[in-house]
């Protein structure tokens, strides 16, 4: 999402940078961090991050403004907490047991040593040791080391490593969706915010609260307006406007707008009073449509309105995004391959493109666009699960229940059927294991 945003923005001749940014999944890190270089990339839970923000915030009001005293950077493995009383302590005087800070390198609130102490937590690079020996301390042990603190604070504070209020000019993100989504059957309908994933929304507009961004953009399944009368929807929308924010909510579909798929999904807009609420961007393609939000919301739906010209390209398909790619077998392992093919439509002309070219910027030193096609290789199946594919006929829509000797009941439950001999694999397993078997 803010990968495509920043690079969107550009198209309208605004330099979005991303600068902070948060996830869980270690992918998805890893990703941020090779599209987005100088971004500050972090993995702790919301919440974490949101109590790492308001200590931080104290850490720069007392260690800004403050006057330099002298402390020694020294802790006791005995007592974290011990108190250095003698300024002419040198290095000589270090007894065995203690160890002498070189300088503080990170910070974060949780408990990333696993140690059951959770709270703010300073990484420590040890005088003498390696990187490798690095350990998290927490703040209280390091009160004798008041000038590596300041430095720590004073430096992060010069390059951003976090933000704080008045930093942000827009806060952006998609709470997990799966406590709302509809191919969740044990969704909890009597107390939705009482899933730890749905509560996440309230985390997003405590940081947004806490930040005071200029613009917020809130994204989300469009379940979210079906699942308990939209109910987290509304109150994302409720918290926007108690923050004086102007706030637009609108449903959108990934196809209106030139991709091969029709993803419908939805929208909250937020602007502080003083800023201009962003519109929606009326949709540039034809669509297949799948479905439609709830009719109390169709109104928020991002169309063009009935008396309006609809000047829109052909909807893509699926083969506009996949006819140019080359075949592979089951056992392919090779990370990058050439196309055998050139493009065969706009949009694959498009996703072969550098970034440069994507956003109608030309770079010094910008990649020149290859033909080479990366990460197109099949999920690992074993011979068994390969077998069963191949009797999955090709037809759209077809899954494990087209299997011979599967059938559905009027319950909408997959069995095998008894009337027929099991067929058996040349491994001796069944083609159609009981795993398979389940109400969908």
């Amino acid at each position: 999402m803010s990968t495509g945003l920043c690079m969107g923005s550009k198209l309208s001749d605004v330099d979005l940078v991303m600068r902070w940014a948060l996830d869980s999944n270690k992918y998805a890190r890893e990703s941020l961090k090779l599209n987005h270089p100088g971004t500050q990339v972090r993995g702790e839970p919301a919440e974490d991050f949101l109590a790492l923000l308001k200590e931080w915030e104290k850490l720069c009001k007392k260690y800004m403004d403050t006057v330099p005293e002298k402390t020694h950077s020294r802790r006791s493995m005995a007592s974290k907490a011990e108190n250095w009383n003698d300024d002419r302590l040198n290095e000589a005087d270090v007894a065995a047991g203690e160890f002498e800070v070189s300088k503080i390198v990170d910070i974060c609130f949780g408990d990333p040593s696993s140690s059951g102490n959770h709270g703010l937590k300073l990484k420590v690079h040890w005088k003498g040791y390696s990187v490798n020996d690095d350990t998290w301390e927490p703040i209280e042990s390091l009160s004798n080391c008041q000038d590596s603190i300041r430095d720590f604070v004073r430096n992060g504070r010069k390059s951003k490593i976090l933000p704080l209020p008045g930093d942000v000019d827009l806060v952006c993100g998609g709470p997990p969706c799966q406590g709302i989504s509809g191919y969740n059957r044990f969704r909890n309908f009597d107390s939705p915010l009482d899933d730890e994933r749905n509560q996440q929304i309230g985390v997003f507009m405590d940081i947004v609260q806490f930040l005071k961004p200029k613009f917020v953009l809130m994204e989300n399944v469009v379940d979210i307006l079906r699942f308990d009368k939209a109910s987290l929807a509304r109150y994302a929308l409720s918290r926007l406007v108690q923050m004086k924010y102007q706030a637009r909510l609108g449903t959108v579909a990934a196809g209106c707008y030139g991709l091969p798929q029709f993803r419908l999904r939805v929208f909250l807009w937020g602007a502080h009073p003083c800023e201009k609420l962003p519109q929606f961007p009326l949709p540039t393609h034809d669509v297949v449509v799948r479905y439609w939000p709830p009719p109390e919301f169709e109104r928020n739906t991002v169309a063009y309105d009935e008396d309006q010209p609809r000047p829109l390209e052909k909807a893509l398909v699926l083969e506009d995004a996949i006819s140019d790619l080359p075949a592979v077998s089951s056992n392919e392992h090779r990370d990058e391959m050439p196309y055998d093919k050139p493009p065969e439509t706009e949009f694959q002309r498009f996703i072969r493109s550098p970034e440069s070219e994507m956003i109608g910027h030309s770079k010094s030193g910008a990649r020149i666009a290859k033909d080479v096609l990366y990460d197109h290789r099949p999920y690992s199946l074993s011979e068994e699960d390969y077998a069963r594919v191949c009797q999955i006929p090709k037809k759209k829509g077809a899954n494990f229940r087209d299997l011979p000797g599967v059938v559905v009941g009027a319950d909408n439950v997959a069995r095998r059927d008894q009337k027929i001999e099991q067929v058996i694999l040349p491994s001796g397993k069944p083609l159609v294991s009981d795993f398979s078997t389940i109400s969908l």
